[in-house]
């Protein structure tokens, strides 16, 4: 079993950045593909951005060039940079970790951009 835990979200203006942080329980980390999802009020889960093992990215158009995913197998955390945030990108964000069959969810964050 792994357990997930995110960190890191609250309230920001737009155009604002944010860092959010989602820490794993265990070193085979590195083996998972991680992966950010979000989701607003009534509307459904979203990919935001995934990392393989290999360090391989995707991001969703919405965020390219806004957002950056990164790793740190040493710490078995996983990070998403939130840049230039807009009201749209409000909602729960979802850590994910992924290896084969084998799918984990941590318990979200709320990141909520308004002035």
């Amino acid at each position: 079993q792994v357990q997930l835990v995110e960190s890191g979200g609250g309230l920001v203006q737009p155009g604002g950045s944010q860092r959010l942080s989602c820490a794993a329980s265990r070193t085979i980390f590195s083996i998972y593909t991680m992966a950010w999802y979000r989701q607003a009020p009534g509307k459904q889960r979203e990919l935001v951005a995934r990392i393989t093992s290999g360090g391989n990215t995707v991001y969703a158009d919405s965020v390219k060039g806004r957002f950056i995913i990164s790793r740190d197998n040493a710490k078995v955390t996983v990070y998403l940079q939130l840049n230039s945030l807009k009201p749209e990108d409000t909602a729960v964000y979802y850590c994910n970790a992924q290896h084969y069959q084998i799918i984990y969810w941590g318990q979200g964050t709320q990141v909520t951009v308004s002035s």
